[in-house]
């Protein structure tokens, strides 16, 4: 996108840029936050714990540039929807660091009661930072392929969690010592099914920048339908 103005050109690709940085940074915080609880890792929860004081800043430095460029360059068209949709962006990125942070936090209580089983947390670990890094990757390219691969994938995580949660019932009723750590896997578990809704979320926003259809709420075929111009 082609502007008079150089530098608004350039003030886009940086606050592009920003946006991305910050992505880089919720995905490896998802990763150790996995990575802690199944290690029992107590360092490693605290570095991310630590490090989502830098996911917050930059979520403030882009509100801040954001602002910046509505006051003083009134975007308009194409370029007012990528304003909007980096909106929703940062935001969906930042409760992602929380959510990260949180799991780090659960494994720091866990400690008291390590737990014996994590049922599938792994697997399910891995696939939802596939689901950010396809997010990312899409938002970085502007793909809306990959994109609509992002929220049909999401509905798996959806019963891989309730599957899970299935299971820490089990243990519970089997054995009520296994309570309170059953009680915090599943937690853990939640979480990640609420980072993949997130990375859901942003694929969502990319295909409103890219194509400018809103496809929140829309089932996924008729999304599909809509972005190949066969909306009926």
């Amino acid at each position: 996108m082609n502007h008079t103005i150089k530098r608004f050109d350039e003030e886009l690709d940086k606050l592009k840029e920003l946006v991305l940085t910050m992505g880089g940074l919720v995905e490896r915080a998802i990763g150790n936050a996995v990575q802690s609880m199944l290690e029992q890792d107590e360092a490693l929860a605290k570095r991310t714990i630590e490090q989502d004081d830098e996911i917050n800043d930059l979520e403030i430095e882009c509100d801040e540039m954001i602002r910046d460029i509505l006051v003083r360059r009134q975007p308009a068209a194409g370029d007012l929807r990528l304003i909007l949709g980096i909106i929703k962006v940062v935001t969906d990125l930042e409760r992602m660091g929380d959510l990260a942070a949180g799991i780090s936090k659960a494994m720091l209580t866990s400690q008291e009661n390590p737990p014996k089983n994590f049922s599938n947390l792994d697997i399910m670990g891995e696939k939802v930072q596939k689901q950010v890094k396809r997010t990312l990757n899409a938002l970085s390219r502007g793909d809306t392929n990959l994109s609509m691969k992002v929220i049909d994938k999401d509905q798996g995580i959806d019963k891989l969690y309730k599957r899970m949660y299935r299971e820490m019932l089990t243990y519970m009723l089997e054995d009520p010592r296994e309570i309170s750590s059953s009680i915090i896997v599943s937690n853990v578990a939640k979480s990640l099914e609420r980072i993949s809704d997130h990375a859901t979320n942003i694929s969502e926003m990319v295909v409103y920048i890219t194509r400018g259809h809103d496809i929140r709420h829309v089932e996924h075929d008729a999304a599909e339908k809509m972005l190949s111009g066969d909306d009926g």
